[in-house]
């Protein structure tokens, strides 16, 4: 039998964002984090490069904007990157004060630097500011904020909880627009529970499950940007999906990342033939941002017809790559590669979401009491291409600001009134199981191949007419049958996959990461991709 429940906040997401959220709220309100499966099913436990932000006393802030900036091709929205780097010291520090474990700097202990913790270099940035907790700095991260949260009396962290659907006033036929809480999957029960809240947070993640190959887990479908636009919010810039230049190549590795800061550190691409080829694209070579490597990694796969190419750190002392990426290290040992001997066979795989759900600095979206932050978010710091290690910065700067903002409104705002049951009466079992898995492999096959680095007019004309296909069917499957995550999931990313060919055949130039064969060059003034739902009001 479906049940009620009633908290303050209702966090839907329990990665970075959404712990240091709900570890910023006050500590009288009841707060719920939601995860879908495991409360580390996520992608933050599995970041390994570290957190941009200016730290140095040799940086500045008006350097890391500009490197912002510069990445993301004329695309950001600048006032959303100065806030954000000007609060990345706030943040950081609030996150070593929680107790994070990195690493720290052998060479200037407490010294002349002003800053106690080693910095690492990335892909874009013009000075050494990544933080970072040696090759695993996501695990460390996740790992410290999870144990807070479980010391949190107000804090009820629950597993195996998939958000079906946002509940607003609108849906339910008022004349208002906010967000009152959410139907959700208890998938131990079986049943669909009704959850009312003051504030609703989505720190969902990303969408880029969507693609044949990732870097994310499983449950990076979307489902915040898919509900958020059900409930009335814009969207923007999803035509923009980063590309992660190396991955591991492998039949046993399903989707690990080989660290930017390997490259950062000394780390070289080559060819089959031990040729380097990353200099005749750009002059930062290895270092260029990542659309850029992914895209010459792309055409030398396609010119020399190979399965990938290889990235080689093995110039560097054995203690130095062991010492500075342990991870990667142990990873690709137990899979008969040794990187201070030999190169890592890598690929480029969909990484992050650039685009998402339009929101201001405290991460308030177009409904009001619904929130977004983190990867589900558009905050304008991305613009056209993310630039390394800004996402974690991102997801702990608009966090705090968003519990802020909570805590200054909860006089205003009392908790919302009994909320109608999940209607299951019309639905039943499904025998065809077998639908949800043949769309999913469909959906991200002709994502990869139409919708992926390199883009054309034709290819995405033919996968929208498969997407529309699809999502017909996934609503009459929707309408007859009682929910699972797996359908959850598919209709979410069938929606989501719609809405970034939509925004791919809209942006009729090549910018950042749209890249597009038809419209080679760059329109002298770019625009922002805004999408907007039919049930959109605005304010």
């Amino acid at each position: 039998m479906s049940q009620h429940y009633q908290h303050d906040v209702l966090v839907i997401g329990s990665g970075g964002a959404g712990l240091s959220l709900a570890l910023n709220l006050p500590a009288h309100l009841r707060v719920a984090v939601l995860s879908k499966g495991p409360l580390d099913g996520g992608s933050t436990p599995r970041a390994q490069g570290g957190v941009a932000a200016v730290l140095d006393d040799g940086d500045n802030i008006e350097s890391h904007v500009h490197d912002t900036l510069v990445a993301g091709a004329g695309l950001c929205r600048e006032d959303a990157v100065r806030f954000t780097v000007e609060h990345s010291r706030a943040a950081i520090q609030w996150l070593i004060d929680q107790g994070v474990p990195f690493t720290p700097d052998a060479e200037h202990q407490d010294g002349e630097r002003g800053f106690a913790f080693h910095l690492t270099r990335e892909g874009g940035h013009s000075h050494r500011r990544i933080i970072h907790a040696a090759d695993a700095t996501g695990a460390a991260i996740f790992t410290t904020l999870l144990d807070h949260a479980r010391r949190r009396p107000n804090i009820e962290l629950l597993e195996d909880r998939v958000a079906v659907d946002l509940i607003t006033e609108h849906k339910l036929g008022g004349p208002g627009r906010r967000c009152l809480g959410a139907y959700v999957l208890n998938r131990q029960s079986g049943e669909v529970d009704t959850y009312r809240a003051r504030f609703v947070v989505l720190a969902t993640g990303g969408a880029a499950k969507v693609y044949l190959y990732t870097s994310n887990p499983d449950g990076a479908c979307g489902d915040g940007i898919a509900m958020a636009w059900r409930a009335g919010c814009r969207v923007g810039n999803l035509e923009f999906n980063q590309f992660h230049p190396t991955c591991l190549y492998h039949p046993q590795a399903k989707n690990f990342l080989i660290t930017e800061a390997v490259r950062g550190e000394g780390g070289l691409l080559r060819l089959p033939s031990g040729e380097r080829f990353m200099d005749r694209f750009d002059p930062r070579g290895e270092l260029a941002p990542r659309d850029i490597v992914a895209r010459a990694i792309d055409h030398e796969m396609k010119r020399l017809g190979i399965d990938c190419v290889y990235l080689d750190i093995s110039h560097k002392p054995a203690e130095f790559i062991k010492a500075h990426f342990p991870t990667v290290y142990e990873r690709c040992l137990a899979y008969g590669i040794d990187i201070t001997h030999q190169p890592i066979p890598v690929v480029p795989a969909a990484h992050y979401t650039c685009g998402g759900v339009l929101v201001d600095s405290r991460g308030q979206t177009d409904v009001p009491g619904l929130y977004a932050i983190g990867e589900t978010s558009f905050t304008g710091l991305h613009g056209a291409n993310r630039l390394a290690s800004n996402s974690l910065l991102e997801c702990f700067v608009y966090a705090l600001s968003a519990a802020a903002d909570i805590a200054g409104q909860l006089q205003e705002v009392a908790m919302p009134g009994q909320l109608p049951t999940w209607d299951a009466s019309q639905v039943t079992d499904s025998d065809e199981d077998v639908i949800i898995a043949h769309n999913w492999d469909e959906l991200r096959r002709f994502m990869w191949d139409y919708v992926g680095i390199v883009r054309t007019s034709k290819r995405l004309q033919r996968a929208q007419h498969r997407v529309r296909l699809l999502l017909s069917e996934i609503d009459e499957f929707y309408s007859n049958y009682k929910v699972s995550r797996d359908l959850i999931e598919l209709r979410n990313l069938a929606l989501v996959a719609d809405l970034m060919i939509r925004s791919a055949m809209l942006r009729r130039e090549s910018r950042g990461l749209h890249y597009t064969l038809d419209y080679p060059g760059q329109l002298e003034k770019p625009l922002d991709t805004i999408l907007i739902p039919p049930c959109y009001h605005p304010a």
